[in-house]
């Protein structure tokens, strides 16, 4: 069908669009034009819970327990599993909701024709039958049959593979199909919406492959350390029900003893303690207008040690102002600006734009002051800008006067010039040290009305500069203070002159480098760019191909590294960054392509974010230490007891009992203060120190059980359940009060003030210990009363097993440091796979997700 067939069939006009009745109509009918949301519902949250496979392993305990006759077991793994779902559910639904508030914070508009005016909507919104605009850096937001085409080339890779960009027409045929996903490379167009959400054909593709993410290093990290309780765990379990089974307890007694230990090695709260942490850090950057596309990114960003990003809106005010025309010998030439309003390429509506970058909407502003318009001057042809040519031409008909209007880059416009003014490169020179952002112009006489193409743009003539002020930020320079103390080195990459760039980065007292030029990059090989990388400040005139590169060749040097970028040309490279972020105002395809938005373009809160990032990290990390190190020392204690006892040590429920309250106490570890010297550097998983801290410290807790043994055996000789009431006591008592130890490096542990509800949450655990075995419930658990003087035992036995933990931190993270000074660190493999693109969040949105390289172990 014609274009025209397409829009009467859908009871449309190419001028005026559909009303707002009949849009808001169709909408209600067909729905939004989203392909994922992010709804919380309360079933799904609660499914997931149930289908914890710890959940299977309780609920066979209980099913052993009651057929064996010990309901008392029973009720408290019931406790468990109830306790259990109810903290998982609560917390992931809050993460849930906070996840879907995060992306709803981050809209995708489209320019439109409606009732005859052009107006921004919500991509959501649009419906079959709208009239949409479509330019340079846009993801195309429905299946279009397009209405008008000027050069209009849209990458369609994310569809087919293709790599080159698809030239499109508004002849019959698939070339007048602007398809959902597309980018638009160059050009621009105007097509009708012919199909919306799933009915379109990216919508078809999205819905048969699903969705899915890559792991993030901290994720990775998770499922080896999981890996590793699960290696030790069962070791341990089948261990004590052989020797058990054997030598001591009757087969069902043995095989509830194991599952026992087995659940209780396992830091059952993990997944909980993670999502508190990530969903509350979360929350306090949404406050700071942060959106955060995936929680996980949040630790990624703590890791970073390298952001590179734009100049414009982040060192500068982004508020970019004309400032005056100049000719070569840098005099004034007012008529430039008129020709700079002729080649502009804003849309208006009345006296506002509603689109356009930031230099043609400064030129149409200082028009509008001058009382400048291009009445009497008729737009024939365009030719719009793109990032390859980085020039934009237009052939204006003025009388009976032909002439193409050429603008752009300054190095683009004069090298198409012939007889260039000597002055031209002297006066450009200074205009660029002064910092200003120039655009050049220069024209050509045409002698007949035609299209025109980008092979028009020679022998041309050259007008002038037109010249804008962008000037530093106010703050910025406070904000990358702030980002040096935290360990991260900043680099600016612009497709901007490289002494402007420089300018700006002298006035904000950016550390000193080299300046690299695109032309210099591109005869560069990459063994020469990562020599001189670490030395380089400023990358300016680069390519989007030349932004990845050096992306790519920062993370080679073992380095996590972040890109800011907002324009069509940063994708790739946020793509390639271990942390794209962009910002709300960017063209939509960086918003796609990165991990963090940022709602307000500003440095100091990605500093912010950087240290939410590392403080999610130190307090996941205190409670996979304290829990390898506690919970395998009491797990280990109680094998051992087992095999030279005639009684359990703990009885199964006993067991499940302690690991509930222990778990119950650290359940506020997310929001522990965090020490500033953990704050400085980056941290990562590393397994090894893991394994070797549980080595050292789960000794040191078995000792001191064994000595409680000792005492309650050779010393008070208590009965069984006397024991088992003891053991209980002194176990969780100091599987507790280690955590104000191991949740700090300083030396003595009173030197880091803890987080109030940590203090509280622990402490109301132990003494819940001490007081249960007193308690009218204690028969009921197995408990039985002790004598008095075992509490000053107890309070004997915690005090020397913290002070030797504290020395045994010492003499640990003093061996650490030395190996860690002595040895070479181990890199892991960064193979990445293929690009894998995906349907990502509310609106339509494409983004293409990348594995995360492993860190280093050192």
């Amino acid at each position: 069908m014609s274009a025209m067939e397409v829009v009467a069939d859908l009871r449309s006009s190419t001028s005026a669009g559909l009303d707002h009745a009949e849009a808001d109509r169709r909408l209600a009918n067909d729905g939004p034009n989203a392909l994922l949301t992010h709804g919380v519902t309360w079933s799904d949250v609660l499914l997931r819970q149930i289908r914890n496979p710890l959940l299977g392993l309780l609920m066979a305990a209980a099913a052993i327990s009651t057929a064996t006759g010990g309901r008392a077991d029973t009720g408290i793994i019931l406790v468990i599993v109830l306790l259990s779902i109810g903290l998982g559910f609560v917390n992931e639904y809050r993460s849930e909701q906070a996840v879907a508030a995060l992306h709803n914070a981050i809209r995708h508009s489209a320019l439109v024709t409606r009732q005859g005016a052009s107006k921004r909507v919500d991509v959501v919104d649009l419906v079959r039958g709208d009239i949409v605009h479509i330019g340079v850096g846009d993801v195309v937001p429905a299946d279009l049959r397009l209405i008008d085409s000027q050069d209009l080339e849209c990458d369609e890779s994310v569809l087919t593979g293709e790599s080159l960009p698809a030239e499109k027409t508004t002849t019959i045929g698939s070339t007048s199909c602007a398809l959902m996903g597309s980018v638009v490379r160059s050009g621009s167009g105007r097509g009708v919406v012919v199909a919306t959400a799933k009915d379109t054909t990216f919508g078809k593709i999205a819905n048969r492959l699903g969705e899915s993410a890559p792991p993030t290093a901290f994720q990775i990290g998770l499922a080896e350390f999981s890996s590793l309780l699960v290696k030790v765990a069962f070791a341990l379990c089948v261990a004590i029900f052989v020797i058990n089974a054997v030598f001591k307890q009757s087969l069902l007694e043995a095989l509830l003893f194991s599952l026992a230990i087995a659940i209780g090695i396992t830091p059952q709260l993990l997944p909980a303690i993670v999502t508190v942490s990530l969903s509350t850090g979360a929350r306090r950057l949404a406050r700071q207008r942060v959106v955060v596309k995936r929680l996980v990114t949040i630790e990624d960003l703590g890791n970073i040690e390298v952001l590179f990003t734009d100049k414009t809106g982040t060192l500068t005010e982004g508020k970019v102002s004309y400032l005056a025309g100049l000719d070569a010998d840098s005099q004034p030439c007012p008529d430039l600006l008129a020709l700079g309003l002729l080649c502009s390429e804003v849309v208006v509506e009345g006296e506002k734009v509603v689109g356009g970058n930031a230099l043609d909407v400064a030129v149409w502003d200082a028009a509008l002051l001058e009382s400048l318009t291009t009445e009497g001057n008729q737009r024939l042809a365009a030719v719009p800008f793109d990032h390859e040519r980085r020039v934009s031409s237009v052939l204006i008909r003025r009388s009976d006067a032909l002439r193409m209007i050429t603008k752009g880059a300054p190095e683009s416009v004069l090298s198409r010039c012939v007889d260039v003014p000597e002055g031209a490169t002297s006066t450009l020179q200074s205009l660029y040290a002064h910092g200003a952002r120039v655009i050049a112009i220069a024209t050509r006489e045409m002698h007949e009305a035609r299209d025109i193409h980008a092979a028009d743009e020679v022998q041309l003539t050259f007008e002038g500069f037109l010249t804008f002020a962008d000037p530093p930020k106010t703050d910025a320079g406070i904000a990358l203070e702030r980002l040096a103390r935290l360990g991260i080195c900043v680099k600016v990459i612009t497709g901007d002159s490289g002494v402007v760039a420089e300018k700006v980065c002298d006035e904000l007292g950016l550390a000193a480098g080299k300046t690299i030029s695109g032309d210099e990059l591109s005869v560069m090989t990459n063994k020469e760019l990562r020599g001189v990388i670490a030395h380089t400040r400023v990358f300016a005139r680069v390519s989007p191909e030349q932004k990845s590169r050096v992306i790519m060749a920062q993370r080679s040097t073992d380095v996590d590294v972040a890109f800011l970028g907002d324009g069509v040309n940063d994708a790739i490279a946020l793509h390639d960054a271990d942390v794209g972020i962009s910002v709300q105002g960017a063209s939509e395809v960086a918003r796609d392509a990165a991990d963090i938005v940022l709602l307000e373009k500003d440095l100091g809160v990605l500093a912010d974010g950087v240290v939410e990032g590392r403080q999610i990290f130190a307090n996941t990390m205190k409670y996979v230490l304290m829990a390898t190190s506690s919970n395998f020392g009491n797990m280990f204690s109680a094998a051992g007891a087992s095999v030279f006892l005639s009684f359990l040590p703990m009885l199964p429920g006993q067991i499940l009992l302690n690991n509930l309250l222990y778990d119950m106490s650290q359940i506020a570890i997310p929001t522990d203060n965090v020490d500033e010297e953990q704050l400085k550097r980056p941290s990562a998983w590393d397994i090894g120190f893991i394994r070797r801290f549980m080595a050292t410290f789960g000794p040191i807790s078995s000792i001191f059980d064994f000595a409680t043994f000792g005492i309650m055996i050779w010393v008070l000789r208590v009965g069984h359940d006397e024991f088992r009431s003891a053991w209980f006591m002194e176990s969780l008592c100091t599987q507790t009060l280690v955590i104000f130890v191991i949740r700090t490096r300083r030396i003595p542990f009173w030197k880091s003030r803890p987080g109030t509800p940590m203090l509280i949450s622990t402490l109301t655990c132990a003494g819940i210990a001490i007081a249960l075995p007193f308690s009218p419930i204690s028969s009921l658990l197995g408990f039985h009363s002790l004598p008095l003087e075992w509490l000053g035992i107890l309070g004997l036995l915690v005090v020397i097993y913290l002070v030797l933990c504290e020395i045994g931190k010492a003499l640990f993270y003093r061996m650490t440091n030395r190996d860690s000074r002595n040895n070479q660190p181990v890199t892991v493999s960064r193979k990445r796979p293929n690009f894998e693109h995906k349907v990502h969040s509310r609106a339509f949105r494409f983004s293409v997700a990348r594995p995360r390289r492993r860190e280093t172990a050192g």
